[in-house]
């Protein structure tokens, strides 16, 4: 794409607004966002925890948004990057942004309960920023484990209560409550109206929520480069289908 930065600079402003802010051939998307320069104020705090090498790997980006972390996988050298998102205007500024960036990336319009349909296996899979929006969290990571998770797993989430993480049992009596008043156990906030003036925020969990779910659904924990981001791979199920 070959538009001055001029018509890149209009072409943001008719696409907007921006959730993500991109720096496209010296214009920004979104200079004025509220957590500074973001995505990449984040990405930079655990972009080292990513190989930097995807030569021959198929990147899956859930919830795309505008594409930043498609594009930054391209960067890196992936064959094939999919980034799908539900909302037709993220889809168009990712579209947009790849374009003026000569990164050759497909999106596509997806929910995260259709991935079984792309009939693919992913050698990395990004769901950052999505768990929460979701009404059923869990089983969209059941089917990322399922049908499109082949190797590693990026995930982030926002987190809220308590940070620390405790040990628990493998099973406790009917008769046992107080577990659940102690902070640190795995506990995952619903939100009926809105957080943040998104009524799309349904549940925030604690990090020990997180991460059981991450390790129910099947996904190994191999670090948390960052406080809200887990690199997980692939990994055994401890548990069965009835």
């Amino acid at each position: 794409m070959n538009d001055s930065r001029q018509e890149i600079a209009q072409r943001v402003v008719d696409l907007g607004p921006w959730f993500q802010n991109m720096d496209l051939r010296g214009v920004q998307t979104a200079p004025e966002h509220f957590l500074g320069d973001y995505p990449n104020v984040k990405w930079q705090r655990f972009a080292h925890a990513v190989p930097a090498d995807l030569a021959g790997k198929r990147v899956l980006d859930i919830g795309c948004n505008a594409g930043f972390y498609s594009i930054e996988m391209k960067k890196r050298g992936a064959d094939r990057v999919l980034g799908i998102d539900f909302d037709e205007g993220y889809l168009r500024q990712a579209r947009f942004a790849s374009g003026v960036l000569g990164a050759d990336i497909e999106f596509r319009r997806m929910s995260v309960y259709k991935v079984a349909e792309l009939k693919e296996k992913f050698d990395v899979v990004l769901f950052m920023g999505v768990l929460y929006h979701l009404r059923h969290p869990l089983l969209a990571l059941d089917l990322l484990y399922e049908h499109v998770a082949a190797d590693m797993l990026v995930f982030q989430s926002m987190l809220r209560g308590n940070n620390g993480v405790e040990e628990v049992e493998d099973d406790y009596p009917f008769s046992e409550s107080g577990i659940f008043d102690r902070p640190a156990f795995p506990k995952m906030h619903f939100i009926e109206n809105k957080y943040a003036g998104d009524n799309t925020n349904w549940w925030l969990p604690n990090r020990a929520c997180a991460e059981a779910m991450l390790r129910s659904a099947g996904f190994e924990i191999l670090g948390r480069p960052e406080g809200e981001v887990f690199i997980c791979k692939r990994s055994e199920r401890g548990w069965t289908e009835p």
